[in-house]
């Protein structure tokens, strides 16, 4: 290696020692906490989809969503797909489908949140879950609501949705 070239390493560790400017920070792309995206930026990262169920916009195209009513509209898409519907995706979907049949027991609810914390943590990168509550109906004993909160990371905005979810009653129960 020439010798214009290299660098002692007491220079190297002091230079990593020192603390960096901003505008440095920011031109390096070392920034640990980036500055507040703007709402164009925003738009871009949480995105659109087609608005669900599928609707014709007021200009006759197909409508779409954005922002918050698409992170919305894709939980619930995820939700509602149950895995080999998709024929070009057919991993794409939850699991609780599977659990139609079940009779509602503690142990079927564990499993529907985990099949919920596993399909949104896997199907939707935009959100970080941050709790799943399926909770049995008191009234009817077919319906299982399903809480879930979560958050934008591309905003940080909190927010939550309740599924309701329909399984077939168990003969002489």
């Amino acid at each position: 290696m020439p010798s214009d070239q290299s660098v002692p390493v007491s220079t190297k560790s002091a230079e990593l020692e020192a603390p960096m400017l901003p505008w440095a920070i920011r031109r390096t792309g070392l920034d640990p906490a980036p500055t507040r995206a703007t709402p164009h930026e925003v738009v871009n990262f949480v995105g659109r989809g087609i608005a669900w169920p599928p609707r014709i916009g007021p200009d006759g195209s197909i409508r779409l969503t954005t922002d918050a009513a698409d992170l919305d509209s894709s939980v619930r898409m995820v939700l509602l797909t149950a895995p080999g519907e998709r024929v070009m995706r057919p991993e794409f979907g939850c699991r609780i489908h599977e659990l139609v049949f079940e009779p509602v027991t503690p142990n079927t609810l564990g499993l529907m949140n985990h099949s919920v914390r596993e399909a949104l943590a896997r199907w939707e990168p935009r959100i970080t879950v941050e709790v799943v509550d399926v909770i049995a109906d008191r009234d009817d004993p077919a319906l299982v609501h399903i809480h879930i909160g979560y958050r934008i990371r591309a905003t940080n905005d909190r927010r939550n949705l309740v599924h309701p979810f329909y399984l077939i009653p168990q003969e002489g129960a």
